[in-house]
């Protein structure tokens, strides 16, 4: 029979966190600045949180509902339009201590193919060199699933997570699927997501919010990974 646990242990447990620390703080976002190209970027030291998916995902909209604001990320009525990154700094009292960064929708078919190849080479781009960039957020229509310019993505990010780059997946509209087919697809992303978290999303039911915020709060506020000091380095790795 397993032993209740002592006042002592209980008072040990690290407190869960309050999701609402995580909303007051998303709700700060305030527009920064916009980028058509990457040279056109700010130079920032502050943790980076870029949002990309596929056009018709869902990316706007999701962003406005965590951040609680109507038209903080601008939907446009032609999907694939918008080909310009924009940052949105976070930070209360007008303190910034993080940014948000929303990166156009790709894979719409009516963007001529040198637009989709261009703006292909600058996201490529932005995602492997963006030296602040702390996390991806990939947008999918759970009833589309992961698909291969998705997958694509994951490949270009997949060094970068390797050293340390945070990543979710999320699933958007999931009003739209039963209980039954939100298992399946939540199982089918997190078999091609390669150890990324997974969420379920929905703005209008507003599922999913609270894991979602308290996610993103603790990737901007984590302290980032360092290499070992010198000292640690071997003497045959020294000696080379």
């Amino acid at each position: 029979m397993t032993q209740a646990p002592t006042p002592a242990q209980v008072a040990e447990r690290p407190a869960r966190p309050d999701p609402k620390i995580a909303h007051g703080w998303l709700h700060t976002a305030r527009f920064l600045t916009t980028a058509p190209q990457l040279q056109h970027l700010p130079a920032l030291h502050l943790p980076e949180i870029a949002f990309v998916g596929r056009s018709n995902a869902g990316k706007s909209t999701s962003i406005n509902t965590l951040t609680q604001q109507k038209r903080l990320a601008f939907a446009s009525k032609t999907p694939g339009r918008t080909q310009s990154i924009n940052l949105f700094a976070l930070g209360k009292q007008g303190e910034t201590d993080a940014v948000l960064a929303d990166l156009p929708g790709y894979g719409y078919a009516a963007v001529p193919r040198e637009a989709k190849l261009r703006w292909q080479r600058v996201m490529a781009n932005y995602l492997v060199t963006r030296e602040n960039l702390r996390a991806v957020v990939l947008l999918c229509d759970p009833r589309l699933g992961i698909t291969e310019l998705d997958e694509a993505l994951l490949e270009i990010i997949r060094p970068r997570v390797e050293e340390g780059l945070k990543f979710l997946v999320l699933l958007t509209k999931a009003d739209k699927l039963n209980r039954a087919e939100a298992n399946k697809a939540l199982s089918m992303a997190k078999l091609q997501a390669g150890g990324g978290e997974v969420r379920l999303f929905s703005a209008l039911k507003k599922q999913g919010l609270d894991e979602v915020a308290q996610l993103l709060w603790d990737w901007a506020h984590e302290a980032p990974a360092t290499p070992p000091p010198a000292d640690d380095i071997g003497a045959d790795d020294a000696q080379r």
